[in-house]
């Protein structure tokens, strides 16, 4: 049995990661956090987590960038697990992931979706397989709430893309200032917002006459909590180190 202290437990993610995890027989929900209490939540809610005696085998953050620096100290000064899916992190918030990666074992991933970290690992192979015969762009596709964009799941894509490439190419976010041919040394990137979109993100491979597409479509949040959940079990077993959903694809 594994036991999960779940961060962010009252929104919207953590509400679904605690009703997928009540019907689970290896993993259990101890303890939550979060700034509003919640007595509904079928576990005891903490409002400071410092002041949670549960004892635990993992965290699970699902909640927001202003609660990272709380969520990483408890984790490494107690030398917990953990999973970070909260998205929207900084540069300097990623480079602290690194660093308490030493004291505790973190796993870290832009989108919980096991499809969507395939989508990944599929595009890496694709781009050095067409390196210099196809162009790239990358479409993504959220919720009219989002805020970010590009989503951090269109970022890693371009960021794994690169990593395969012999010579990384220019990400381009906006072409509407730029009149001139595309240059074969840039990757588009484009988002789109709008409804209820859960999350679309599509890898377009454009050569001469031939289109290559790797897609993937979020039909519900519940494919980012099993995600998470994976990740939670997994990660539970490590002292420390830093890991992705890629460490358990190629496991």
């Amino acid at each position: 049995m594994t036991r999960i202290l779940l961060s962010g437990c009252s929104g919207r993610m953590g509400q679904v990661i605690a009703g997928i995890a009540k019907t689970r027989s290896n993993i259990e929900i101890v303890a939550g956090y979060d700034v509003k209490p919640d007595s509904s939540a079928g576990f005891p809610v903490y409002t400071d987590i410092g002041k949670c005696p549960v004892d635990m085998d993992a965290v699970i953050d699902f909640s927001h960038p202003a609660a990272f620096d709380t969520i990483t100290g408890f984790c490494q000064s107690n030398k917990i697990p953990l999973v970070m899916a909260t998205t929207g992190l900084s540069a300097e918030q990623l480079t602290r992931l690194s660093e308490i990666s030493i004291d505790c074992a973190v796993f870290r991933s832009a989108n919980m979706s096991m499809g969507v970290n395939l989508v990944m690992e599929l595009a890496k192979k694709a781009a050095a397989f067409t390196e210099g015969l196809f162009d790239i762009e990358i479409v993504e596709k959220h919720h009219s709430n989002k805020l970010d964009a590009p989503s951090g799941t269109a970022i890693s894509i371009l960021e794994s893309i690169n990593e395969a490439l012999s010579t990384p190419k220019e990400p381009i976010y906006d072409r509407t200032t730029r009149r001139e041919k595309r240059d074969a040394g840039e990757i588009g990137v484009h988002s789109i917002r709008g409804g209820s979109i859960v999350g679309e993100h599509t890898v377009v491979f454009a050569g001469n006459d031939e289109i290559i597409e790797i897609k993937h479509e979020a039909l519900s949040r519940n494919i980012f909590a099993e995600g998470a959940l994976k990740a939670a079990i997994f990660i539970s077993k490590k002292k420390t180190g830093l890991y992705s959903m890629s460490h358990i694809i190629n496991d």
